[in-house]
């Protein structure tokens, strides 16, 4: 069958690394049986564009006319490891390629390009030494990303990676193979060129560990053999972890650099007759399914992971901290944290998978049709959980309050108990429970009807359904809160009346707290027993001793708190005319860190609760 190769390329090799052309020319002499390979870069960039010339020698067997019949028609092989196309990658970067080859007493020359059709010159020689020759010119690519890629120093490097399972098996045979890097590159202004060389001999591979397993793939079981080294270096971190297939290897993302320590060099590569044939046409990738790369990878993984944890314990310890770390800081997802994959976990991917399975465990009680005992423990389990998860919310805000410095307006502390200005329904309660933080005051005040938050008397007087205008009025209390035993219903209700004074006042400022509460409880008196069952007042203030004294001398009476907490029961007159049936109703003054301790501590008693219910790693 005929095939145009200038189609042909455009199928089978649509974006190449240049790289491809060494590799392929390297391969096609190895297969030669060469033992002396030459590569030569000739780098002009005086001229626009730069001009690149390759020549790649050898003392391979040459252009047979067996390997010049196979040469010249796309597609024939000798074997699955081969592709027969390799050959096309030549003209996505050259124009030209003038061989020339010498086996026996004959050379060979012809030109390869994308027009050739088999057209070549035989004649006889005298000289008998087997000597082939390829010379890439007239370079198409108008400039390339960068030239690093092809020194000899990075050239070497990238052919010891893509050859490492042909060199390794020479060594252990125990064949030479010496290839030389030369590059001659001409720069601007300079008449000589700069030289720089590279040499690579088939001792420079180092010994590799063999390891054995098996593992299924696509419902088969695949044998595989494992070579591995990993080293500790004074060097940066590199790793080659890939899969040897067709004589060449092809890189497979088993991990990264940045899950090994510093220092550490791995090298990894798997070999199993899976793999034969299995090569895209540039070898460079595998052609699997989607589901045996998957299958493949998966299992693929878990090698090294093991080879590591053994070799380089500072991973294990690491692993092992990450774990404790997070089993502290998300105590909810505690069960679901894995050490997957290889080397060191990556923080932002284990607890992605933990809070992806977390996820999913929700959704298994939600979409269940059935429930039964172990569903009904289940959803215990799941809701515990997601209580956690809040309390560990509740933890930030108070870590938010406590990092707040103490000029921080009145504003931003009530902001953070309950936006300013907001009216909270608990109809609404699923909407507003990441901002409505009123637990901070006391847990019991979650379970509200209505929070108004630094709203008048105006507004207080309709959720509370009282049409007395001397009621009324333009006075704004910080915090509202109005609950009762059934939200639903309009019947008597729970007041709380909250009053934040800003801190650094002087003393009079402080004690103007308690007079602003009395004066808030005298009015919500007037309806005590007719819409008013309970009335809690709170006034949240800095402290120092002077108001200290002040309290004492009031005969308020210190309670247990973390900070400073105080509480006076006043007898509260409505209305003159009410002077002789006072209200006794209590008051508690307490300074912000009793404030914001206090709800930590209940947290912390919470969370520690919740905790210990959950499975251990």
């Amino acid at each position: 069958m005929h095939i145009k190769i200038s189609k042909a390329i455009e199928l089978f090799f649509p974006n190449p690394k240049l790289e491809l052309v060494y590799f392929e020319a390297i391969a096609n002499a190895m297969d030669a049986k060469a033992s002396e390979i030459v590569v030569e870069n000739i780098i002009d960039t005086r001229t626009r564009p730069t001009t690149i010339e390759i020549i790649i020698s050898d003392n391979g067997v040459g252009f047979t006319g067996k390997n010049f019949a196979k040469f010249s028609k796309l597609l024939k092989t000798d074997g699955d490891d081969h592709k027969g196309v390799g050959r096309l990658v030549f003209l996505n970067y050259f124009d030209t390629v003038q061989i020339s080859s010498v086996f026996g007493s004959e050379k060979i020359n012809f030109v390869f390009d994308k027009a050739f059709e088999g057209e070549h010159e035989l004649k006889p020689v005298t000289d008998t030494l087997y000597k082939t020759e390829l010379h890439f010119k007239h370079f198409n690519h108008r400039k390339i990303r960068s030239y690093d890629a092809i020194n000899p120093g990075n050239l070497k490097a990238s052919m010891m990676r893509h050859f490492f399972p042909y060199f390794y098996d020479k060594k252990l045979r125990h064949e030479y193979l010496n290839i030389q890097f030369r590059q001659e590159l001409y720069e601007h202004g300079q008449t000589e060129p700069i030289i720089t060389e590279q040499s690579f001999n088939i001792d420079e591979i180092e010994d590799l560990t063999r390891a054995s397993f098996s593992a299924e793939v696509a419902g088969t079981a695949v044998p595989f053999e494992v070579l591995y080294a990993v080293k500790k270096t004074e060097g940066p971190t590199t790793v080659v972890t890939a899969v040897c297939c067709d004589g060449q290897t092809i890189p497979l993302n088993l991990l990264g650099r940045k899950q090994l320590p510093p220092g550490t060099n791995l090298v990894f590569l798997v070999v199993s007759p899976f793999f034969k044939g299995k090569s895209d046409s540039s070898r460079q990738r595998l052609e699997l399914e989607e589901t045996q790369q998957k299958q493949l990878k998966e299992c693929l993984t878990e090698q090294p992971a093991g080879i590591l944890h053994e070799q380089v314990p500072e991973i294990r310890a690491f692993n092992q901290r990450l774990m404790g770390d997070y089993a502290d800081r998300y105590p909810h997802l505690q069960g679901y944290f894995h050490s997957s994959g290889a080397g060191l976990m990556e923080r932002r991917q284990v607890l992605e998978a933990a809070q992806r399975k977390f996820f999913e465990a929700q959704r298994e009680i939600l979409d269940a049709d059935h429930f039964d005992r172990e569903t009904y423990e289940k959803s215990l389990e799941i809701s515990s959980r997601l209580l956690t998860e809040y309390l560990l919310y509740r933890n930030l805000i108070i870590k938010k309050l406590t990092e707040m410095d103490e000029r921080e307006a009145e504003a931003a502390i009530h902001n953070a108990i309950v936006p300013m200005r907001k009216t909270l329904q608990n109809k609404g309660f699923n909407e507003h429970i990441f901002f409505n933080n009123a637990w901070l005051i006391d847990d019991k005040f979650m379970n509200f009807r209505t929070i108004l938050s630094n709203q008048d008397f105006t507004a207080i007087a309709k959720e509370l359904e009282i049409e007395d205008n001397e009621f009324k009025g333009k006075e704004r209390p910080d915090i509202t809160i109005i609950f009762s035993d059934d939200v639903n219903k309009t019947e008597k209700v729970d007041v709380v009346m909250v009053e934040l004074k800003k801190r650094g006042l002087p003393l009079a400022g402080k004690e103007e707290v308690v007079s602003q509460l009395r004066q808030r409880a005298r009015k919500l008196a007037r309806w005590y027993k007719s819409k008013i069952q309970r009335i809690w007042l709170y006034g949240i203030v800095d402290f120092d001793e002077a108001f200290h004294v002040s309290l004492l001398e009031d005969q308020f009476i210190e309670l247990y708190s973390k900070g400073n907490l105080y509480y006076r029961e006043y007898p509260i007159i409505p209305n003159q005319e009410d002077k002789h049936h006072p209200i006794p109703l209590g008051i508690f003054v307490l300074d912000y860190q009793a404030f914001i301790k206090d709800a930590a501590a209940r947290n912390k008693t919470f969370l520690e609760i919740l905790k210990s219910g959950f499975a251990a790693e």
